[in-house]
Order: C-alpha cells, then structure tokens, then sequence
C-alpha cells in the first residue's frame, strides 16, 4: 500500500505505514532534542524511558505511547500535529496580533473583533 492523500480544509494529511510514521515521528524527535542541546538520555530520563528504547524511537523502531507524546507536548511546548504530521501551524493568537498593534489603534482594534465575532454569531446589532 503506497500513501493516501486527503484534503481537508486545504491541509493534506498522508496515511502511511505505522513504520513509517514511526520513522518520521522518529526524526523529529531526534532535531527537537539537538535543537533543545539534549543528549539521548536526557530524553529518555524526561520521557521515563531507557535509553535504549528511546535511540529505537529516535530510529523509528518503536512509537511512543500516547501518555509520552503528551509529556513531550507539556515538557517541551511542542505541538502534537507537528510530531504526529510534520506540519507546522501558521497560526498567531488573537493575544499576539492586538499585542503587535498600535496602542492607539488597539481600541479600534478590539471593537472590529467584537463586531466580527458578532456577525459570526449572527447577532447583527451589538
């Protein structure tokens, strides 16, 4: 079986092999640690594994359980999807762009959202 491609809302996602994933998943874990300085068994120490099994991992040998996506999640603010797909997410918050704007723009700023988030949820007036 090759890879399948699906689009949904303009995101492709492909369905591999759990190998397969397992490689991917694999690589990038192995850049987030050199990206953090960390050595191999200082994963494996934070994420409770042997070292052993966490260079199968980084090889892509074994996955890692639910339970330690999420430490990695936690530990180091990394996002799932990324791990799990390889996709970043462009997104900025809210917070971020009313942070970036001209305080004196800021008001205006806010009564725009708040019209926006209004029309979204149908209540014309507000």
């Amino acid at each position: 079986m090759g890879l399948k491609e699906n689009t949904h809302k303009n995101t492709k996602v492909k369905n591999a092999s759990p190998k397969a994933l397992y490689v991917d998943i694999g690589k990038r874990l192995r850049m987030l640690r050199f990206e953090l300085d960390y050595t191999q068994e200082q994963m494996a120490e934070t994420l409770g594994l042997s070292l052993a099994y966490y260079g199968k991992v980084e090889r892509g040998v074994y996955g890692l359980s639910l339970e330690k996506l999420v430490i990695v999640h936690s530990k180091f603010d990394v996002d799932i999807n990324y791990l799990l797909t390889g996709n970043k997410r462009n997104e900025i918050s809210l917070k971020e762009i009313v942070e970036g704007c001209p305080s004196e723009q800021r008001y205006n700023l806010e009564q725009l959202i708040k019209y926006a988030i209004n029309l979204a949820k149908g209540n014309k007036e507000d």
